[in-house]
């Protein structure tokens, strides 16, 4: 093989390697290509998302509110317990003490 006859081939190859690439990178591209409806639902999707996502952040601040509203009626509920429980506590010992003077004074 003689100079003229390498650079030849030499050419062929690059050509034919180079049409190879080309024809690859164009069917790459054309099976990738993302189409229009394609980035329409894209959007639609990204609008639902951040739809939720304002309805999850309401919920989860009514829902802070709702437990800060029955933890504070729970707080009242229990103190107005302890109050009734202590003048009833009051009661019985008052009850007693008059029970005990009836007694004593029915005795004399």
């Amino acid at each position: 093989m003689n100079r003229t006859e390498f650079i030849i081939a030499t050419t062929i190859i690059l050509v034919v390697a180079f049409a190879l690439g080309w024809a690859t990178s164009w069917l790459v591209n054309r099976l990738t290509r993302v189409s229009q409806s394609d980035i329409g639902e894209l959007d639609q999707m990204a609008q639902a998302l951040h739809e939720a996502e304002e309805t999850r952040d309401q919920a989860l601040t009514y829902l802070q509110y709702r437990e800060d509203e029955l933890t504070n009626q729970l707080s009242q509920t229990e103190a107005e317990l302890t109050a009734a429980m202590e003048g009833l506590r009051d009661a019985r010992r008052e009850a007693e003490e008059l029970r005990i003077y009836v007694e004593r004074a029915s005795q004399s």
